[in-house]
């Protein structure tokens, strides 16, 4: 399975050129062309020509590979509960364990980003391995989820109480939206709109990355990116952008359906919608709090 995020990109479940849509053909796990989850193997390089989470004993010449189970849609949705389900708790344990405060300021913050860069290495990790791996998902979930808790209590204790809710709301109608928009094919999710997210996630983290450069030497918000005007429309388009990789994250659950993906890969599909969920929650949050700040 290949993550629809900037960083996250590996095996791919398919690319073709056609509407997105959730009644693709053939069903999951049949002979299709170009398949990479099928048994029998369709071309040199295929990955999912045999079982690839069984032992190598059991793969051995004279033995035949033990049937796997391919991937559900109910397997995807208990994965993705489960991810975001970690998220929510260790959120609110942060905000009511690490309150932002006067006297906890200092901490709280310390605590976050410690909690942000482990949630990083530990994608990280994952994304270069060859199979997916719960436990690591799972504590990158846990720490993403204390990270996103004292950033959210900060919003809500200095800027406005209203901020957080109206950001969860947001993020829940934007994946709505484009849940909606997927299956009704009014998305077309193919080579070309994959590349041109691509090189548009590239590039807005590029200017980012220029404006916290700039920021780090000359202090305040360095060349507005993120705050003011600018900040408003930067976090449009990474809202934008987000809905975009929730298009992606759904083309290829869809692929992996179709195709036949073994079951294991439902913690990659969960791992992808979590991480964009967060994605566009924080560009969400900034948004409002943006407003909320200039009011």
């Amino acid at each position: 399975m290949r993550s629809s995020n900037p960083v996250f990109s590996r095996r791919g479940f398919s690319r073709d050129n056609g509407y997105a849509g959730f009644n693709a053909q053939p069903q999951a796990g049949g002979p299709v062309a170009g398949n990479p989850y099928a048994q029998g193997g369709t071309g040199t390089g295929n990955p999912y020509a045999t079982n690839p989470y069984a032992p190598e004993a059991q793969l051995a010449e004279g033995t035949q590979a033990p049937a796997r189970r391919v991937m559900t849609i109910d397997d995807v949705v208990a994965r993705t509960a489960m991810t975001l389900g970690t998220v929510v708790l260790t959120a609110a344990l942060a905000w009511f364990l690490l309150p932002v405060d006067t006297d906890n300021v200092g901490k709280s913050y310390g605590i976050a980003i410690g909690a942000a860069l482990v949630a990083m290495v530990l994608s990280l990790v994952q994304a270069f391995k060859s199979k997916p791996v719960p436990a690591l998902i799972l504590a990158y979930a846990a720490f993403e989820g204390v990270f996103l808790g004292v950033i959210s209590s900060a919003v809500s204790t200095h800027i406005s109480a209203g901020v957080v809710p109206q950001a969860v709301l947001g993020t829940m109608a934007v994946f709505a939206g484009v849940l909606i928009a997927y299956k009704m094919r009014w998305i077309r999710v193919n080579r070309r709109f994959y590349g041109f997210v691509m090189a548009a996630a590239v590039g807005f983290l590029l200017l980012m990355l220029v404006n916290l450069l700039f920021a780090a030497i000359g202090g305040g918000d360095g060349l507005g990116f993120r705050s003011g005007g600018l900040g408003i429309l930067f976090g449009v388009i990474g809202i934008i952008l987000g809905a975009c990789f929730l298009a992606l994250d759904f083309k290829q659950v869809e692929d992996g359906l179709t195709y036949g993906a073994p079951r294991e890969e439902s913690w990659l599909a969960a791992f992808g919608l979590t991480l964009t969920l967060v994605w566009i929650y924080l560009e969400m949050l900034r948004v409002l709090s943006i407003i909320s700040g200039n009011d």
